[in-house]
């Protein structure tokens, strides 16, 4: 009897054995098929502050194109040194919403709209924004009142602004006086970028050099790709910890809009 129970016991161990190996080799090819869509189709990231507003808001997640623009090192994660340049590479659009790294440490992603291409001479004066000597045109479309997150409430005027070429987006304005409202004149280098927060006067960008914590012009390597949807968005305070903030916080009215 004991000869019995030992010899049936014996399949039971390596079909026990043969059901862990197939569950690894499982999540190993689904981490395998994750990576593959992430460098070569879509990656989702999270806004982590108000530099983007009114059209991105802190914590909403959104996914970028990584196609739209070819693949650079900084396409895959870590930025592996495997090749320099693009591959594929189709040249950005002014006025796209662009995720790219930032050139002074290569470890941070940043988002802004892109508003100068190579050979583009940019300039704000008096909180306008002038590209190639010709003011962008743009429409008053009223104030609001937001929280600064400092404890007050202010106005904030809003405007549409358009691009050569038509393209059209919402932005955020203090006033004329603000630090970044008055700037030199810029030219933007052949294979860089210039890139602008649509909240204008809260925005670390393309404004500021890097030796003063700004982004200074963006080298076309580091665009990782386009912003294409808002997919979800919770308001700050929402936790992965605190289930019951997944329904209190959520802003179910930005899931799925498109980005301009």
């Amino acid at each position: 009897m004991s000869e019995n129970v030992a010899a049936q016991s014996q399949p039971t161990k390596s079909g026990a054995a043969n059901e862990v190996v197939e569950i690894i080799k499982t999540v190993v090819y689904a981490l395998l098929i994750a990576l593959f869509l992430r460098v070569i189709f879509f990656q989702p990231y999270t806004i982590p502050s108000a530099s983007m507003e009114p059209n991105l808001y802190e914590g909403d997640y959104i996914i970028v194109s990584k196609f739209s623009y070819g693949w650079s090192k900084h396409s895959i994660p870590f930025s592996p040194p495997l090749f320099s340049g693009r591959i594929f590479a189709h040249p950005p659009h002014r006025g796209d919403i662009v995720v790219f790294k930032l050139p002074s440490n290569t470890h941070v992603d940043y988002v802004k709209r892109l508003i100068g291409l190579p050979g583009d001479k940019i300039q704000m004066k008096k909180g306008l924004l002038y590209l190639n000597d010709q003011q962008v045109p743009r429409q008053y479309l009223g104030a609001v009142k937001e929280d600064s997150g400092y404890g007050f409430v202010r106005d904030v005027f809003r405007y549409k602004e358009t691009l050569p070429g038509g393209k059209t987006y919402v932005t955020n304005d203090f006033g004329p006086d603000g630090e970044l409202d008055n700037t030199d004149a810029y030219v933007v280098p052949e294979g860089d970028y210039f890139m602008m927060g649509d909240n204008r006067d809260n925005s670390s960008d393309s404004r500021v050099p890097p030796a003063a914590g700004g982004v200074g012009y963006v080298p076309a390597e580091n665009l990782e790709g386009k912003a294409q949807v808002i997919l979800l968005s919770w308001s700050p305070g929402a936790s992965i910890f605190k289930p019951w903030t997944w329904v209190m916080n959520a802003r179910p009215s930005r899931f799925f809009n498109l980005l301009q």
